[in-house]
């Protein structure tokens, strides 16, 4: 907030936190943190999973960090947010990709972390569980898992994300053929909106809930918990891990399995992920790696035959397979295979380091000539550290219309590739040469993956598709670019909602859904042209009463 014409010189950041203890006189003054401040770096950089993003020279740090103990701390911070003339963000896992919960490359802004806001309610006769919105994925699965053994949740892999960004940006992971994305199974929430009124499911109205399952809360408001439907898992699954590399036939099986993988029982998911890895014994010291990795909801007597039908060619073994609870499942695909499910109760990131990603969609099966000029691009790349990660699609995800929820990927893609790669070192030279071999490559895929529009996932946010503007042509540069790769046919209906609920775009970041706002002087016109429309149907005035069949 600039000083006035009367001499105030108030700045932003005290004029904040005088509106906040206003509101609250009560409440501990360790939950707000000011730059520059002792406490303020500790708190910053708790929840921040991508370095690259914090030593960046160009980005803007938060002026506040706000981690409310209670519904109604999120509600003030909304309020004095725009008492003070300050963007709201909000974190609750630092998983964000482009790091839009705890960075911007715009005006100055205030993070509401909702670390303290991760209660966990089951109940199990019901079939559903309340949960924080600063709950970790990991957090939610340890709790379900512990309630009931045939109890389970559909979301990702990873278990420190939060739940926040994930559930709202659709979310999904082993049991996405089965029961769909984490938004696809959320029931209620409870939402501060861009004027600090807390709303729920019946006093949102129909048109923001559908929003929030998968067009990225952030836009729209700040989700502080969310009521979920579980799932039901058998007392045991199986899980198995099967690698091959070029020698031992793994293109020819890659190329099987898009055209199985998405067929399969609903039950099973196969997921793929390959990598180019040094090999002395492959021409040139290179060769490539592609793991099939997958989760059964059911035996391994059920299993194998079962793939033996299906996909005969992986061979897959007795041997292969492991029985364990789901719970237990949930820990063999976060890497913690044998260790007590309390690690899931870690919110810590395993990782001190940076990374990117972007994301493709496949509505076509890739040739086997194509995946051989791919994998000599990735052979090539020595020091790139680049994985492709390739989820299957089909099952539930095509029963459910692309426009049920926000969330729009569903029938005719045969599988979802995530382009990831990490790395430790914080040189801006070695971060930059990763930045753009990565973006080489998702150019080089471009052949291979949907067009028009290029789809991608929104969880795996990628600023290199374009940055969100303000203005009037804000909606269509972005239904062009970002809004309609990630949103695709949906992009129209999120801004609508956008312009209903946050009309002045309070709730922004690099890639927020604008809002699409009609002008009261559109309006008029268009009520003035269907006056007269009407006036001249009704009159039969020459030849327009040939166009006038839609009235009575």
């Amino acid at each position: 907030m600039a000083a006035s014409d009367g001499g105030d010189t108030t700045t932003p950041q005290e004029t904040f936190v005088k509106c906040f203890f206003d509101h609250h006189p009560d409440a501990p003054t360790n939950i707000i943190s000011v730059k520059n401040s002792a406490s303020y770096d500790a708190v910053y950089r708790s929840n921040i999973q991508n370095i690259r993003l914090l030593v960046s020279s160009s980005t803007t740090k938060p002026l506040i960090v706000v981690t409310p103990t209670t519904e109604s701390h999120v509600q003030t911070s909304v309020t004095c947010g725009r008492v003070a003339g300050l963007g709201v963000r909000v974190r609750c896992g630092g998983h964000d990709y482009e790091g839009m919960s705890y960075v911007s490359d715009g005006p100055q802004f205030v993070i509401v972390d909702l670390v303290n806001l991760r209660s966990i309610a089951v109940d199990v006769k019901r079939g559903t569980a309340w949960v924080g919105a600063g709950a970790t994925l990991g957090e939610v699965y340890y709790n379900v898992g512990k309630a009931s053994p045939t109890a389970g949740f559909p979301a990702g892999l990873c278990p420190t994300v939060g739940v926040g960004g994930h559930i709202t940006g659709g979310g999904f992971g082993t049991m996405l053929r089965k029961y769909g994305t984490a938004a696809d199974n959320m029931v209620d929430a409870r939402v501060v909106d861009a004027q600090g009124r807390l709303l729920d499911r019946k006093s949102m109205g129909e048109d923001l809930f559908w929003a929030l399952r998968g067009g990225g809360g952030a836009s729209f408001g700040i989700v502080i918990a969310f009521k979920l439907k579980l799932v039901s898992v058998p007392p045991k699954v199986t899980v198995f891990s099967v690698s091959k590399t070029l020698s031992q036939n793994a293109t020819a099986l890659l190329h099987r399995w898009q055209y199985v993988a998405e067929k399969f029982d609903d039950n099973l998911f196969v997921r793929t992920i390959a990598q180019a890895f040094n090999d002395g014994a492959a021409p040139g010291g290179r060769s490539i790696q592609v793991l099939f990795n997958s989760l059964f909801l059911g035996t391994r007597q059920q299993l194998l035959p079962l793939m033996q039908r299906s996909f005969p060619e992986l061979g897959l073994q007795d041997s292969d397979c492991t029985e364990m609870t789901w719970l237990e499942s949930v820990l063999y695909f976060a890497g913690y295979s044998g260790r007590a499910p309390e690690v899931l109760l870690d919110r810590r990131p395993e990782f001190n380091s940076s990374f990117k990603a972007k994301s493709d969609f496949v509505r076509e099966p890739i040739s086997v000539a194509g995946w051989e000029s791919i994998w000599a691009f990735l052979m090539a790349a020595r020091g790139e550290p680049l994985v492709m990660i390739m989820d299957p699609f089909g099952g539930v995800m095509g029963r459910i219309s692309e426009t049920s929820i926000a969330f729009p990927h569903r029938k005719g893609n045969l599988f979802n590739i995530q382009y990831f790669m990490r790395w430790f070192e914080t040189d801006s030279a070695v971060t930059q040469g990763h930045l753009d071999w990565i973006r080489r490559m998702h150019g080089f895929m471009a052949p291979y993956v949907s067009k028009n529009p290029r789809a991608a996932y929104v969880n795996y946010k990628d600023i290199d598709l374009g940055r969100s503007t303000e203005g009037p042509g804000a909606f269509t540069a972005a239904s062009r670019s970002w809004g309609g790769q990630y949103f695709l046919g949906n992009f129209k209906r999120l801004a609508s909602v956008k312009g209903r609920v946050d009309r002045d775009n309070f709730f922004k970041n690099e890639q927020s859904i604008p809002p699409l706002v009609w002008s009261s002087s559109t309006v008029s016109l268009l009520l003035l042209l269907l006056l007269v429309s009407v006036f001249i149907c009704y009159n039969k005035v020459g030849v327009f009463n040939l166009g006038c069949t839609w009235l009575p």
